[in-house]
């Protein structure tokens, strides 16, 4: 595709996104791009669009030869895969917003782009309306980048600010985000943390040439997260947030996970509330650089989906240059992580298994401890998603094995309460 050539679009999907995406190509007539067809299940639905537009044969879309570029904003990850990898094999330039299926299927459209020589973005997939993912391939195209933290849920974010900010118990919170549509009736990829981890799993491949299995990465969501977590917050002046976060270790290794974290009040992650998302990224010679914008929304994404689309006209595509242009780097949950833990019982919480402990309190209805455990015990067994347990990192979390001596010698004073 040249600077000039003219963009016909096949769209799968209707809902937010899609209708989001059509509003926004007809104010942005300077694109040359028009949508030719889109393929939806229910051919009953009423839409804002006219009728001659819309298809339920995905084939009528994928074998047009007129059509050179494909949008994917469905939310059924194995059709997804299915529209995206004939797509890029009929050589046209495919366009993705869903997360969970490139997060779970990276080595596989990888191929398929090298293979088949064609572009596949996906900016819309990760962060919506922040354009994280070209920054980290454009901007961030070295070997300095020490470290990327960030809010990428916004049902999560909007249920904690309302829980923190304004007291409310985390059921009446969800509710009302379900209420105003920042949250699903059924919850649960957003709340348990999901989503944030298949963006995350993106991010790390863009970041750090890191491509693993979702599964692989250590997660939980703010399922469990109490007013009473909220209450010792405020009194050590933090907030609560979902991080997702990775870190170069001093080994070139990299830290990564997706866990609720206690923030400080000057992170520039506390300043992000409601369902807005944040990402700080840390380089070399750049020190910090925050971007902020909505991580939900009709036209948000939707605008993520028309900057791939714009970028098309140039044939951009990922050079996925930490992967091709450097030595991937490697994951690893070889360090130790500070914490903090609230429960009900004692009986529920495997002392043996951490390296200190470092403060305690244990009120009648509800206790809790700050310690020090290795990122393997986490990972091998999840003690800390059950039985009503509230796990959230402190600021800084992440110890490295040389600085642990220092804390076993500030944990003795209490190794005789347990």
């Amino acid at each position: 595709m040249t600077a000039h050539k003219k963009l016909t679009i096949g769209v799968f999907g209707f809902g937010v996104v899609g209708e989001g995406l059509y509003k926004v190509l007809q104010k942005t007539e300077s694109l040359n791009a028009t949508i030719k067809k889109i393929c939806i299940k229910n051919p009953n639905k009423k839409r804002n669009a006219p009728a001659e537009l819309f298809t339920t044969d995905k084939d009528e879309i994928l074998n047009d030869k007129e059509i050179n570029v494909i949008v994917e904003v469905i939310d059924d990850s194995d059709a997804a895969f299915q529209i995206v990898s004939t797509a890029i094999k009929n050589g046209k330039a495919t366009v993705s917003a869903s997360k969970k299926m490139i997060a779970e299927h990276m080595p596989e459209l990888l191929s398929l782009q090298q293979k088949y020589d064609v572009p596949f973005l996906y900016e819309a997939a990760a962060c919506a309306s922040i354009p994280v993912i070209r920054n980290l391939e454009e901007y961030y195209d070295n070997d300095l980048l020490h470290s990327i933290k960030a809010i990428v849920n916004g049902s999560t974010n909007y249920i904690l600010t309302k829980i923190f900010d304004d007291y409310l118990t985390f059921k009446n919170a969800l509710l009302q985000a379900q209420q105003l549509g920042f949250a699903e009736s059924n919850p649960v990829l957003d709340v348990e943390g999901f989503d944030a981890l298949n963006k995350w799993s993106i991010i790390l491949t863009h970041a750090y040439g890191i491509m693993e299995e979702p599964g692989n990465i250590v997660f939980t969501g703010i399922q469990n997260i109490q007013l009473s977590d909220a209450v010792v917050a405020k009194e050590k002046h933090y907030s609560i947030k979902l991080v997702a976060q990775a870190k170069k270790l001093s080994n070139g290794k990299v830290a990564a996970f997706v866990l609720p974290q206690f923030v400080t009040q000057d992170d520039h992650l506390a300043f992000v509330k409601n369902e807005y998302n944040g990402v700080v990224i840390e380089s070399g010679f750049a020190d910090k650089q925050f971007f902020y914008g909505k991580g939900a929304g009709s036209f948000p994404t939707a605008s993520a989906v028309l900057s791939d689309i714009s970028a098309l006209r140039y044939d951009y595509r990922y050079e996925y240059k930490k992967l091709s242009h450097h030595k991937p780097h490697e994951l690893t949950h070889d360090f130790f992580v500070k914490f903090y833990v609230s429960f009900d019982d004692w009986k529920d919480i495997p002392k043996e298994n951490f390296e200190s402990i470092l403060e305690w309190h244990a009120d009648e209805a509800r206790k809790y401890l700050i310690g020090v455990i290795h990122f393997t015990k986490l990972k091998e067994n999840d003690w800390w998603k059950k039985n009503n347990i509230s796990f959230i990192l402190t600021p800084d979390p992440i110890i490295e094995s040389m600085e642990i001596r220092d804390l076993k010698k500030r944990s003795l004073e209490l190794a005789g309460i347990f």
